[in-house]
């Protein structure tokens, strides 16, 4: 067999190999162009994919002979060095899943093998007149020229988002601190490596705090947060008389993604309620418990409020009977118990947040970024989030008795899901003229596209009543600072 054409191919499988690897790991799963933390990474995976871009157009229909025999293995070891250059940026920055290591490796062997092969091809071409000779090779150089461009595409985006998370990282430096409490204290997290739970932990470790994280998987959080942390699995594995001072319990199986079947109901409730309720019965065992609870909950509190009623929903707003409503019931009402150990209980009914590194923002974002967006709602910035959390741990810390109070977590300037694409259209410089039909989100979605297409007019009240000033009060300008 022709050994340019048997290079070609293994080219054409690493082609295949790392288009999985960027969307289905970079993209879907970890979401790196989302990461400050991932800055480095992505400048090296831009270089990268722009040398593999050159080369898979370059050997598409080209044979480089004689002189221009020798760019090809020097820009490969090039490669081959930003590669080597990757993993240790990787191995410093997140703990890779096994799918990715795994398809590394297979990238990293069928590279070598390409590379081998194509160090042959270069001996052939080195012997004879140096030129670029058009080489045709039907499918397959056609497959790779579509690679190249593909590859090409993916580099621009990455060098972009590395050009983002530099000026966001910049705007962040600027922002002032974030105080929860005038001491340092001791504080047990759940739900820590989630969308919330990262931004808010980077912030009680900035404001002083002694942060504990209770979760599944302590290596993976402990690689999250560089070792700041302390990671635990089970509570036991803190000594009795390890202080715990304040609780923040943000676990939760993810709401949407899922149809809401009978056993998919079951995992939300029991990652909710029960876990819940085996935290308070593990913290009652302590010697000392903590002063206070801060406990997550959401709107879905409240229930599907028909279109076209204009009642604003707030704190004392009764709920219904339905799932979503239940399931944040039965959460509140083990999250109360806490009152029994002497602890204030804050519960934190949280709204759509707005933020650039998870959550369904950035998926709300995408189709109006691709230019289909439209209509298919409250807000709540980030900044908003972590600055109302402290304040009610400010609040509760004002109180000589142990009390149970419920917050909106939501933005005062309520909107319509339309006028939410609108003005992220706006923003975009994007159309927003392509409906979502509603009954393909229903078949899509089941039961939770009420999530979606049933809004709710919920408002902050009791924030507001406390004090609580909003940096963010309209949904343009906390779009504004994720989008830009």
């Amino acid at each position: 067999m022709d050994l340019h054409y048997l290079a070609l191919l293994l080219l054409a499988i690493q082609g295949v190999l790392g288009a999985f690897d960027t969307l289905y790991h970079h993209e879907l799963t970890v979401a790196l162009p989302q990461k400050i933390t991932a800055r480095r990474e992505l400048l090296i995976h831009a270089i990268r994919a722009s040398i593999y871009s050159v080369m898979f157009i370059g050997l598409a229909y080209w044979s480089w002979q004689g002189a221009w025999s020798l760019i090809l293995p020097a820009l490969f070891v090039v490669e081959l060095g930003l590669t080597l250059w990757d993993f240790v940026v990787e191995d410093k920055t997140r703990l890779l899943p096994a799918s990715e290591r795994i398809t590394h490796t297979v990238l990293a062997i069928n590279a070598g093998a390409f590379m081998a092969l194509l160090l042959l091809v270069c001996v052939q071409w080195w012997s004879q007149d140096s030129a670029i000779v058009w080489t045709n090779y039907g499918w397959l150089s056609a497959f790779l020229a579509l690679c190249g461009v593909g590859v090409g595409l993916s580099a621009l985006r990455d060098a972009w988002a590395v050009r983002q998370l530099k000026r966001f990282a910049a705007h962040e430096a600027q922002k002032p601190a974030i105080h929860f409490a005038e001491q340092p204290q001791s504080v047990l997290v759940t739900g820590g490596t989630g969308f919330v739970g990262q931004v808010l932990i980077q912030h009680l470790l900035a404001d002083g705090h002694q942060v504990i994280v209770l979760t599944r998987s302590p290596k993976q959080a402990a690689w999250l947060f560089a070792g700041k942390v302390l990671c635990i699995q089970k509570l036991d594995e803190l000594a009795p008389r390890h202080p715990i001072d304040v609780v923040i319990n943000l676990a939760g199986a993810r709401i949407l993604g899922l149809p809401w079947t009978k056993r998919r109901k079951a995992t939300l409730q029991r990652s909710r309620v029960a876990l819940t309720e085996h935290l308070l019965q593990a913290l009652a065992q302590r010697p000392k418990p903590p002063h206070l609870l801060l406990s997550a909950s959401a709107i879905g509190y409240y229930g599907i409020q028909p279109q076209g009623n204009q009642d604003y929903l707030d704190e004392n707003s009764p709920p219904q009977a339905i799932f979503m409503s239940q399931l944040c019931q039965d959460w509140e009402q083990a999250s109360t118990q806490a009152l029994q150990q002497g602890m204030s209980v804050a519960l934190m009914r949280f709204g759509l947040v707005i933020g650039r590194q998870g959550g369904a923002v950035p998926m709300m974002l995408l189709p109006v970024k691709l230019g289909v967006g439209g209509r298919m709602g409250s807000g709540q910035q980030f900044d908003d989030l972590i600055r109302g959390v402290a304040h009610v741990w400010q609040r509760s810390e004002q109180s000589q008795a142990a009390t149970v109070t419920a917050y909106n977590f939501t933005a005062p300037g309520v909107v319509t899901q339309a006028t939410f694409m609108q003005t992220a259209g706006e923003l975009l410089k994007r159309p927003t003229f392509f409906p979502t039909p509603a009954f393909a989100v229903r078949t899509l979605l089941g039961e939770q596209a009420d999530l979606l297409l049933e809004g709710q007019k919920v408002v902050p009240q009791a924030l507001l009543a406390s004090g609580f000033k909003f940096q963010y009060p309209q949904l343009k300008d906390a779009l504004q600072a994720v989008i830009k």
